[in-house]
């Protein structure tokens, strides 16, 4: 693995950093409104950013993940509410269909998914695989898909889906045959005016709240047979390989969240006297502060490690768990710290922290939990 970034690399990385300082400028009003950002979302797209690691031959950007990632902490840094639009479009849905799509599905899907607009519409992608009573039990899910002469035929509840609400495509893990366990999972592409498809709830949260998550259903939702993705029963392996992709975007936005917690807290220990002296010439906050810096280069090194590997085409499940584990570990405690360092100031909306907090805690959570990730981790171990 080389540490050297290409000149490229350091090019993308400054684009973000620059959209991200110029252009996400409004996060504490849209978290506290609970608004998607429709305008940045769009931007992002003219700019290469939701079809990043899609082939240029689709309208990608044709990079790689490294360069993804790069370009993910600078935009969660600003808002990881933007950060997790942007990563499920790119990992999860652009990946899974560049890799499994049929030339006609990639001409239909990933070329308006890759640039982020259709006919001058917004146009984003969701990943469906979590249901009310199969969350980290990916395998237990109810949601059937039938097939009826020239459809198959779709019933049931997914929740907890980003991009839920204003998404054009949505990517759903059905049961085709029960019998088979996770070997009778399929995966299927439904388009968002489909009869018998409904956006549900949208949920309220504790954090990240700009982007939007909700639940859908499905009532004799009738799609054609061309919308399988990958072959019958494939399901849960197109899952599962997706995400391993998927949770190292997931460990970009946390390192998004940990580097603004970091620079906050030392933009305010410059700042604030206490005692005689400024913050940051107390020894126990520079100790803090210390410790906060270490923790996000290793994070970082993790991170950038993981997507080195997936641009290698090497066994990367493992370096993906370990990244999103430990990125999504220091992010909560990089804000928990950021919010100590700012004392009364740190509990207000004002001053951010409080909101990288809340946004942080979700990465230990989603695209796996971090008792899933040790799971991952612990069966590589027994492989070995």
């Amino acid at each position: 693995m080389k540490f050297a970034f290409t000149e490229e690399q350091l090019m993308i990385q400054q684009t973000a950093r620059d959209f991200a300082r110029t252009e996400i400028t409004d996060a504490i009003e849209r978290d506290e409104t609970s608004e998607f950002p429709y305008e940045i979302v769009r931007k992002l797209g003219e700019l290469g950013f939701l079809g990043m690691i899609a082939p240029v031959e689709y309208d990608g950007a044709g990079m790689d993940t490294l360069s993804y990632v790069l370009a993910m902490e600078e935009i969660s840094k600003a808002d990881a509410s933007v950060g997790v639009i942007m990563s499920v479009n790119n990992s999860l849905v652009c990946w899974a269909l560049n890799e499994y799509g049929t030339p006609e599905q990639k001409e239909k899907y990933l070329r308006p998914l890759a640039r982020g607009q259709h006919n001058g519409k917004l146009y984003i992608g969701a990943f469906c695989l979590s249901e009310p009573n199969a969350g980290s039990d990916a395998t237990a899910q109810t949601t059937t898909a039938v097939r009826d002469g020239n459809s198959w035929v779709l019933n049931g509840t997914k929740n907890w889906i980003t991009n839920g609400t204003t998404s054009e495509l949505y990517l759903v893990f059905a049961m085709t045959d029960k019998s088979k366990g996770a070997h009778g999972i399929s995966a299927f592409l439904v388009e968002r005016n489909t009869p018998g498809f409904e956006i549900l709830k949208k949920e309220k949260k504790l954090g990240i709240r700009s982007s939007d998550t909700c639940s859908l259903g499905f009532t004799d939702c009738r799609i054609p047979l061309e919308n399988l993705l990958g072959a019958e029963g494939e399901g849960f392996k197109i899952a599962m390989k997706t995400l391993d992709g998927g949770r190292i975007g997931i460990a970009a936005q946390a390192l998004g969240i940990a580097a603004a917690s970091l620079e906050r807290s030392v933009k305010y220990a410059k700042e604030r006297r206490s005692f005689g002296k400024l913050l940051i010439d107390h020894q126990a906050i520079q100790m803090k502060l210390a410790d906060m810096a270490t923790e996000l280069e290793a994070a970082r090194m993790l991170t950038y490690e993981a997507a080195w590997r997936k641009d290698q085409h090497l066994p990367h499940s493992a370096q993906s768990a370990i990244a999103k584990l430990y990125a999504s570990k220091i992010a909560v405690k990089a804000a928990l710290e950021a919010v100590q360092i700012h004392g009364g100031y740190g509990y207000v909306q004002e001053y951010e922290v409080e909101r990288y907090l809340r946004d942080a805690k979700i990465t230990e959570i989603y695209e796996g939990t971090s008792e899933v990730q040790r799971i991952v981790i612990a069966r590589s171990l027994l492989r070995a």
